[in-house]
């Protein structure tokens, strides 16, 4: 349960984050194929689905909500360090999923996966930072749908290995919108401002509603992959977290280089690299 409750966490603050994914928090944790099978069969095996899940979902909402207000700051004057951090917690989960294909030779199938997803996640973080048309929140119909699509999207993006789900929230222009609302929102209830918490609700029920719907539709498809071609899902996989790395460096702000930012990198990759082995177990 506790151990769950933290690879939660883990996986909810590499969600906030653009270019980490936390897909690839949870193949490094060892929790990924158990994570999609509970959400495609959570009917089927309710119990032992929601034993799992539950535990998992409260870790990533503490994270979104509570970590979230940490994360900016450490980014903000820790910039080299943390990126070094989450660097590690990616790499440290690259041994057990190697094991997956270990002994199963080298084949055209298996590269071009690894090719296509490592060049995949690379490209889009070349894409660069900067967030499209403002994002539009007022209240209404179409604004519901447009974060109802943003939410299926997001969710889509956030459970698969490699790719960011906040990067693509960055990229369609909504990421610091839902940041502030999500921040708003916690103001709001601590203060019980009614109209505050209404407006948010706005905001993130249709986000939140849309990325529930994109969780159960994207899950069902990675495990139909899973089971016909599990041998180039693993090496797809491979490609997406080598890439990572590249990827939280060409999108993050490494800050001021010195002999003491480089030693301290040096420690938090590998407390990454040991957590994420250890999480792993």
């Amino acid at each position: 349960m506790i151990k769950n409750l933290l690879k939660g966490m883990v996986m909810g603050v590499a969600n906030i984050i653009p270019g980490v994914s936390g897909g690839t928090m949870a193949v490094s944790m060892g929790i990924y194929d158990r994570m999609i099978h509970s959400v495609t069969h959570l009917f089927n095996e309710f119990k032992e689905s929601m034993k799992f899940l539950i535990p998992i979902f409260i870790g990533i909402g503490i994270a979104l909500v509570g970590l979230s207000f940490i994360i900016e700051p450490a980014f903000e004057h820790f910039p080299l360090q943390t990126n070094c951090l989450f660097i590690g917690l990616i790499v440290g989960g690259l041994p057990a999923v190697y094991k997956k294909v270990k002994g199963k030779g080298i084949k055209i199938s298996y590269i071009i996966p690894f090719i296509f997803f490592f060049a995949l996640v690379v490209g889009m973080a070349a894409m660069g930072e900067t967030e499209g048309a403002a994002a539009d929140l007022s209240f209404s119909l179409w604004s519901v749908i447009k974060l109802f699509l943003v939410g299926v999207i997001a969710s889509a993006t956030m459970i698969i290995p490699g790719v960011s789900g906040s990067m693509m929230l960055l990229l369609l222009g909504y990421y610091n919108p839902i940041i502030a609302s999500i921040k708003n929102f916690i103001t709001a209830l601590a203060a019980f401002d009614i109209a505050g918490i209404l407006k948010e609700c706005g905001v993130l029920v249709p986000m939140g509603i849309g990325i529930v719907v994109g969780i159960f539709a994207i899950a069902k498809i990675i495990e139909v992959i899973f089971e016909k071609f599990p041998i180039q899902a693993f090496w797809a996989i491979i490609g997406l977290i080598v890439a990572s790395p590249i990827a939280i460096l060409l999108m993050g702000n490494i800050g001021t280089i010195s002999v003491i930012s480089v030693l301290v990198s040096v420690v938090t990759f590998a407390v990454g690299f040991v957590v994420a082995m250890k999480l792993g177990d």
